[in-house]
């Protein structure tokens, strides 16, 4: 069923100009899939579909094509910059705290960029679990191993 709605989602974004998610709502009625809003957002997530231009002064959803290592690492700069209010660890889960409401859009950069560490992240309003593949052996300053590995990055994400 995901499957099938999410593959009906590609071909209406590659057919159609939409410019919202509640556009694509429609279109996904008008196709006998009833979803829900909140549907229509984690599907659009897991297909990393992108916002471009539409010619029109507008924009529309897209899949993204091309999309570099650089570019999702500048991308995710700029989201720490405006969200990410701190960071922490224990073990092998790391905890990252945002601003209200700021955690599914840091959570989704970092699930793009796909590191080979992790296991997931779980995004509330205001915070990001990220699981690691095996505990580190932290110390009191840094964790170590993928946990220290992942949470390395992610502090160079946030010092820019």
């Amino acid at each position: 069923m995901k499957n099938k709605r999410q593959n009906k989602i590609l071909e209406i974004v590659s057919q159609t100009n939409v410019e919202t998610q509640e556009e694509l709502m429609g279109f996904l009625h008008a196709e006998g899939h009833r979803v829900t809003q909140a549907t229509v957002s984690r599907d659009i997530k897991e297909l990393r579909l992108a916002k471009i231009p539409n010619g029109k002064g507008g924009y529309k959803y897209s899949v993204p094509t091309n999309i570099t290592k650089g570019d999702l690492i500048r991308r995710a700069t700029r989201i720490f910059e405006d969200y990410v209010r701190s960071i922490d660890f224990s073990g092998s889960l790391i905890m990252i705290k945002t601003y209200p409401g700021g955690a599914n859009a840091v959570a989704a950069v970092i699930d793009e960029l796909q590191w080979p560490e992790m296991i997931g992240s779980i995004a509330g309003d205001d915070s990001i679990l990220i699981v690691t593949r095996s505990e580190g052996e932290g110390t009191l300053s840094e964790p170590t191993g993928p946990t220290g590995e992942v949470y390395a990055r992610i502090r160079e994400i946030m010092e820019g």
